[in-house]
């Protein structure tokens, strides 16, 4: 095998075999394959593209450049993927729903992504946990809990791994191809029964039309299915935070809250959709609609709260931190609220500009080496569709200082947008793709 062969063949638009994508995979993740010639594969593939028996290809292969895990359980092994929003924090109501029903939740999950919160993030904003567990610990705490929220190891999808950060410094992350191969491998490298994807779509998603958003969700279904892995999509709105709270305490806050049922809204009601959805195709539920009535009931009955507490103590946290979970979690030292300094109806909110804010704060990453404060981000952000009075909140900040909050503040006047006439509200739900 020659990597200059199958850039040739890429380039002149020809297929490749299997066999190809599989060496070209195993050289990335061993080094066989040069910067150069990855590089010059990832531009040749956002030309040129793959056919459909191409992309399962290449995410087969580079699942298979590492470690794939096998689990002898006595129930389905399953997951859910989203593609990056703000106020997103449905993997920490819904890993513990789903184990509460019956599932087993090996969650690998990621670090915040531009303007995205990252549910690691998230999960380490709670004293003493640890997201890097070792192979037998990982498997140890889905057996005993039901789920477990984890960083991925150096050996699953190792090929990925080296591709991504070439994608990100010559300009060829936003191939479809390539993005739906990223996903899919390391979730496929997971040993998955079945799998859930949570496309985002709106100002504070990464696919800003309903087209890329679509395109997307049916190149991931397809691949995922053609892989082996029953795949459901929904594509969501993010026209607005899902949660009111951005940021890492704020957004474990925003969980408990619904877990312990003093709070429900669109992420208590996405994270029903979404595990409705999972639950059916896992053969949990007969439909999607019984399967969202079971999330509702793990979460109405306490259920799904206790798998919390479990997997949380499993992983180094407190013992008792879902029955007092806001003693144990950070505040930041400046929390301010912002006023509406006029009345009117909210018309829109440009959650990547709100996303961005509490990057500045210092709750993401501006490089991938910055450390996060997982106190600081924004709160009680208002709703669309509702009218506020001058002088009524349209959001709290948290800042670790003055100066930060200052910056935050005007950030969030200009993401916010109030008019005087009502919109039509768009709904959480767009689409369903199953095939």
């Amino acid at each position: 095998m020659d990597a200059r062969a199958v850039n040739a063949a890429l380039r002149k638009g020809q297929a490749l075999s299997s066999e190809q994508l599989a060496w070209f995979a195993q050289g990335l993740a061993d080094g066989a394959v040069s910067d150069a010639q990855a590089g010059a594969f990832a531009m040749a593939v956002c030309l040129r593209g793959l056919g459909e028996e191409d992309r399962v290809a290449l995410t087969l292969a580079m699942r298979d450049s590492g470690d794939v895990l096998r689990w002898d359980l006595d129930a389905p092994v399953i997951d859910k993927h989203s593609t990056g929003g703000v106020g997103d924090c449905v993997s920490l109501v819904l890993a513990p729903a789903l184990a509460a029903c019956g599932a087993y939740v090996p969650m690998i999950s990621g670090r915040g992504l531009g303007h995205t919160g990252g549910t690691l993030d998230k999960m380490e904003a709670i004293p003493g946990l640890v997201t890097a567990l070792d192979g037998d610990r990982f498997r140890q705490v889905v057996r005993d809990t039901g789920a477990a929220i984890v960083s991925a190891s150096a050996d699953i999808a190792p090929a990925d791994k080296r591709l991504y950060a070439i994608r990100d410094v010559t300009g060829t992350v936003e191939s479809l191809d390539l993005i739906t191969a990223s996903i899919l491998s390391k979730k496929l490298a997971a040993g998955l029964d079945g799998l859930v994807l949570d496309v985002k779509l709106g100002t504070g998603a990464f696919m800003k039309t309903p087209e890329d958003a679509r395109a997307l969700a049916q190149a991931l279904v397809k691949t995922a299915n053609a892989a082996g892995c029953r795949t459901t999509a929904l594509i969501t709105d993010m026209n607005q935070p899902l949660a009111s709270s951005l940021g890492n305490a704020l957004e474990v806050d925003a969980s408990l809250r619904v877990l312990t049922g003093l709070d429900d809204g669109s992420l208590g009601e996405l994270s029903a959709e979404l595990g409705g959805a999972l639950l059916a195709s896992a053969g949990l539920a007969a439909s999607a609609e019984e399967g969202r009535a079971k999330i509702a009931e793990a979460i109405r009955s306490g259920t799904a709260a206790e798998r919390f507490a479990r997997m949380v103590y499993a992983m180094g946290g407190p013992v008792h931190f879902v029955e007092d979970w806001q003693r144990f979690l950070p505040e930041a030292p400046v929390i301010r609220e912002i006023t509406a300094t006029a009345s009117g109806i909210v018309t829109a909110i440009d959650g990547e500009a709100l996303g961005l804010a509490v990057v500045d704060l210092g709750g993401g990453r501006q490089v991938e080496t910055d450390v996060v404060d997982p106190a600081v981000g924004l709160s009680d952000i208002v709703r669309l569709g509702v009218r506020v009075e001058k002088g009524q909140p349209l959001a709290r900040v948290h800042a670790a200082r003055l100066g930060q909050a200052d910056a935050a503040e005007a950030a969030v006047r200009a993401a916010i947008s109030l008019g005087d006439m009502a919109r039509d509200l768009p709904p959480l739900v767009h689409e369903r793709i199953t095939s």
